[in-house]
């Protein structure tokens, strides 16, 4: 059985930071996709050395100073929580490079992987970079930060968005999937969702499903929690009363996100 679903495991590092997800091929059914979530305390620190990786530095929340050694960053960041729902700013990094975040508040960093060999521009995303989007009608309406769309030229692999879902609406939905190397009709892109609740103590609903269902999974997502897309169809139900957020990582191959949707469904985009 494909394991999907990843509970955060707090694992202290050094005095103030703390990994709360590490999702990478040892662990989790994914090739083209590596995740880190870490909580951080004023003042503390984290640095890591880039192989063959490139990376992209969310300012979940919080603010935080990021360099390379030749680029700094100095206090980015502009919010205390992913439900004030404005654009964050990030930091793409490329291969072989050696970066340090110092935590200038409190603050959760997101760091999604991508394998690349190809030598790119350290670059800060800001806030005012992200385009903003508002997607669906009736009970699918969500509002969509794009961090790193396929039409940016600063990265190789990944693609970075994050996405806003009121209670009582349906996101990544009707169910698409991107899991065969097909274009133009189809992209072959992993995907990871880290998910957010508001509150905290909600609950969200993510089915994940193959058209031969072999893969067939549908399980309830709590704040924190990460879910793995290899491949399959992949939509979310919000219970009323509740928000969602989630932040997508997506890579494959080619750095294209061309989706299918599930013929059964696909007749909702038509309602009038």
């Amino acid at each position: 059985m494909v394991h999907l679903k990843y509970k955060p495991i707090p694992q202290e590092l050094a005095k103030g930071t703390t990994l709360l997800q590490r999702i990478n091929k040892n662990n989790a059914a994914l090739q083209y996709i590596e995740l880190k979530v870490i909580k951080m305390t004023s003042g503390s620190k984290f640095q890591e050395s880039l192989g063959k990786q490139e990376v992209c530095i969310v300012a979940l929340t919080g603010k935080i100073t990021v360099t390379d050694g030749e680029h700094t960053f100095k206090t980015i960041g502009t919010r205390k929580n992913v439900f004030e729902k404005i654009p964050t700013d990030s930091v793409y990094i490329s291969i072989e490079q050696t970066f340090d975040i110092t935590a200038i508040t409190e603050a959760t960093v997101i760091l999604c992987y991508s394998p690349s060999d190809k030598k790119k521009t350290t670059t800060l995303i800001k806030a005012s970079d992200n385009t903003i989007e508002r997607r669906g009608k009736y009970q699918n309406k969500r509002l969509v930060h794009n961090i790193l769309p396929d039409t940016s030229p600063i990265a190789d692999r990944l693609l970075v968005v994050e996405v806003f879902t009121d209670g009582g609406n349906w996101s990544s939905y009707p169910p698409h999937k991107h899991d065969q190397d097909n274009l133009p009709l189809e992209s072959k892109l992993e995907e990871t969702y880290y998910h957010e609740m508001n509150p905290r103590q909600g609950f969200v609903f993510q089915r994940v499903y193959t058209d031969d269902r072999l893969l067939d999974e549908t399980m309830a997502i709590e704040n924190g929690d990460v879910v793995v897309v290899p491949k399959g169809y992949h939509p979310v139900g919000v219970p009323d009363g509740y928000d969602s957020y989630y932040l997508n990582v997506m890579a494959g191959p080619t750095r294209k996100w061309q989706f299918h949707n599930d013929p059964d469904h696909e007749w909702i985009l038509n309602r009038e």
